[in-house]
């Protein structure tokens, strides 16, 4: 059975371009044992120096798997790395899983479509009904996926709740919905505050102990923004710190 350490191109695989060059993605030199291969833009790998520069580039934050060679800014589909990169299912798993918070992280309106697994940007807020137009070229007909349990789309649309998908049910609303209220100490006047907040830009969920005042810096996306009203840093200064001048603002109902 082939695992991380053992992956190899085989010989006989016509779809891959063999070459007898060095590997040169292997950039610590640890020399792997493989045949080695070009890459669509014309550079060379083996399965596991591609496997480690693409968990490098996921580490960074990056969506996208883009050619590390000086003067290559080749762009490598999902499809290409998981054939070349001869990715485990577990490996899968766990790249689209990162790729996926990743690209919320630089844009909550983008994510990916399971079916090519290419980034798709939703149109509106209001409906979790997606459509992708490579899938949906690729495959004659219409292909839709669910911008909530990110599986092809079943049942009617527009829909704002949910698909009819088994299970398919956003758990950060419903934290957003049922959690406690807290009282913030440092902040005058702030009672009666959710305890948990999903962040203005890039929807990560954040709690509040309320110990401390309002401002928040969100840990994913880096944004400043007052716990109490939701503005940002800079929409909600006012002379005396420890007044937030906006009100509570209502538990959040989207994301």
């Amino acid at each position: 059975m082939m695992n991380s350490k053992t992956k190899r191109y085989n010989l006989s695989d016509s779809t891959i371009r063999l070459v007898e060059e060095e590997d040169q993605f292997d950039f610590l030199c640890e020399g792997f044992d493989s045949p080695r291969a070009r890459m669509s833009c014309g550079h060379v790998v083996t399965p596991m120096s591609l496997t480690k520069w693409c968990e490098q580039l996921l580490k960074q934050g990056e969506a996208r798997f883009v050619c590390g060679q000086s003067g290559c800014d080749a762009e490598w589909s999902y499809q290409e790395v998981c054939k070349m990169a001869l990715l485990t299912p577990e490996e899968m798993k766990n790249f689209e899983t990162t790729m996926a918070l990743n690209a919320a992280a630089r844009d909550p309106n983008t994510k990916f479509c399971p079916g090519c697994m290419t980034p798709v940007t939703r149109g509106s807020s209001s409906n979790l009904y997606v459509c992708c137009q490579l899938c949906s070229a690729k495959t004659g007909r219409s292909f839709g996926f669910c911008w909530q349990c990110l599986r092809e789309w079943k049942g009617r649309q527009p829909r704002s709740d949910r698909c009819e998908n088994d299970d398919c049910h956003n758990s950060a609303l419903k934290t957003l919905r049922e959690c406690p209220e807290v009282k913030i100490q440092l902040t005058e006047g702030v009672k009666g505050c959710p305890s948990v907040r999903a962040c203005p830009t890039c929807g990560s969920l954040i709690q509040h102990t309320g110990i401390g005042c309002t401002e928040i810096s969100c840990p994913r996306c880096k944004m400043s923004f007052c716990f109490g009203c939701l503005k940002s840093i800079n929409d909600c200064l006012t002379d005396d710190i420890d007044i937030c001048p906006n009100g509570i603002a209502p538990r959040q109902t989207s994301i």
